[in-house]
């Protein structure tokens, strides 16, 4: 005769009804809160019934009070991720350093330019040491990066 086991419950949740009493995180809250927005988006909700229903997703502590909220929408559509190639991401990324290079580049250079301003002559163009090396770094980088390929 086969041995039979008894459920175990402690610390684990057997079933459904069990799961309603369970404590949610505020990651279960978001997701129902962005679940409510594409419901708002699709028309599937006004904004009166969207704003009731929140203020119920961010209230709600169990999964028995969170579930009801979206209860009679239909599940979100799931759009496929796309991954981007390597070379289009390294790209994003090379653009990216460059960009905040270009950010402290304008920052270095309207500080000089104000105390130039100010001063009533013009100092000598220090910006261009800290720019030069940050601007050697982020190539040497990108030639480095090429080798390892």
């Amino acid at each position: 005769m086969p041995e039979r086991r008894a459920a175990r419950t402690i610390g684990a949740v057997s079933s459904d009804a069990d799961r309603s009493h369970m404590r949610i995180s505020d990651a279960d809250r978001a997701a129902a809160a962005e679940r409510l927005r594409i419901a708002v988006d699709e028309g599937r909700l006004d904004l009166t019934e969207y704003d009731t229903r929140l203020r119920s997703a961010y209230a709600a502590t169990t999964y028995g009070e969170l579930e009801p909220v979206t209860a009679d929408l239909p599940p979100a559509p799931t759009v496929p991720a796309v991954k981007q190639p390597a070379a289009v991401a390294e790209r994003h990324k090379w653009l990216n350093e460059w960009r905040e290079w270009l950010g402290g580049a304008i920052i270095m250079i309207a500080i000089w330019g104000t105390t130039s301003l100010v001063s009533g002559s013009l100092h000598a163009f220090w910006p261009a040491i800290p720019l030069g090396i940050w601007a050697a770094v982020l190539v040497a980088g990108a030639l480095g990066k090429g080798k390892k390929e």
